[in-house]
């Protein structure tokens, strides 16, 4: 990784108020929501895929959740939201949110009980006849946010799914997928291989599989790469089909790249012809198939890998009916190089 690429706090723009958090939740539980629905009607993704999709999606909704409730009146901290392009928070803050949760019994020992503070809060409000201070609103905050948030629904570097039975075993008896949130990029991606097994059980080799590709693939990466590493560590996999599929960018009035949709959609906010919650979602899919197989190695310690053949990256744009035309006015040189024209969710009503 060159110094270019590394990430720090200052790579990022700062949600300065509640209703920025509010308005940016939304914003991007809504993305999510209509991506997965759209991408079962256009049949983009199979059934298998969008299950899998929609849960990555709702462990990344979870932790956005987690950061409302954790920033809510904290006055010194504020949630970060990339600078490149991205348009999701920094890697850091689920890297911060993780690490805080990990030490929330120290941290709850801290906090005033709860009955303590209620009364508190009564005699403030009823018996003083003042508003409620901000520092105990945020002891108040903290409190609902270490009872309420799980550490283990928060959305990790790495996320492992479960290998699964095909029911059409033409691409491969078994399907494994994962997910991770790549650091250089500050985007989500989910990973999908199909795959045989070679003279090996399922229960046995299970366990391998996930900490080969959790070693080699949890980061973005070439497909080709990334194949030829999981088929060189794990000899008993005969992988058939490898699908990348890169969630993001989200293009909204927090984003702050350079892209032209992102410009586009800033421009109408602030020219007044678009709502502060216009938004548009990117995705790119990659696809990768076996089509034969090379031998590696000596004699006596031949290996057979797979020779692999790349399909024409796949590019979507999803967003509203209003959006659309304001893109098509201005951009439309862009959305002519797309794989099919922008695909059409409802709009996002605060």
């Amino acid at each position: 990784m060159s110094i270019n690429q590394i990430q720090t706090p200052l790579d990022s723009a700062v949600l300065e108020t509640k209703e920025q958090y509010k308005v940016y939740y939304k914003i991007v539980a809504h993305a999510f929501d209509s991506l997965v629905e759209s991408l079962s009607k256009k049949q983009i993704c199979n059934e298998m895929e969008i299950l899998f999709i929609s849960q990555y999606a709702e462990l990344l909704s979870y932790s956005l959740e987690a950061f409302r409730i954790k920033y809510l009146f904290d006055d010194e901290e504020k949630m970060r939201i990339d600078l490149t392009e991205s348009g999701f928070p920094n890697f850091l803050e689920f890297r911060y949110l993780y690490n805080d949760l990990a030490l929330k019994h120290e941290h709850v020992s801290k906090l005033p009980k709860v009955e303590d503070l209620k009364t508190q809060f009564l005699e403030t409000l009823l018996k003083d006849k003042e508003e409620v201070s901000d520092f105990k609103l945020h002891q108040a905050a903290s409190i609902v946010y270490y009872a309420s948030v799980e550490q283990k629904y928060i959305f990790k570097k790495f996320i492992q799914g479960k290998i699964t039975r095909n029911k059409d075993v033409t691409n491969g008896e078994y399907m494994v997928s994962w997910s991770f949130y790549d650091v250089v990029h500050n985007r989500p991606f989910v990973c999908f291989m199909y795959f045989d097994l070679y003279k090996e059980t399922l229960e046995s080799y299970t366990q391998q599989i996930y900490e080969v590709i959790e070693s080699v693939a949890d980061r973005n990466m070439s497909l080709d790469m990334m194949a030829y590493a999981i088929d060189k560590k794990l000899p008993k996999v005969l992988p058939k089909k490898l699908r990348k599929i890169d969630l993001g960018p989200l293009h909204n009035v927090f984003a702050k790249d350079e892209l032209e949709i992102t410009h586009v959609i800033l421009k109408g906010i602030i020219n007044k012809t678009l709502d502060i919650s216009a938004y548009a979602i990117s995705m790119r899919l990659e696809e990768i198939n076996s089509t034969d197989t090379f031998s590696e190695g000596s004699f006596f310690n031949k290996q057979y890998l797979q020779i692999w053949e790349s399909k024409k990256p796949q590019s979507y744009v999803f967003t509203s009916h209003r959006i659309l035309q304001v893109l098509h006015d201005n951009i439309p040189e862009f959305l002519n190089s797309l794989t099919q024209a922008p695909i059409e969710i409802p709009a996002l009503k605060l």
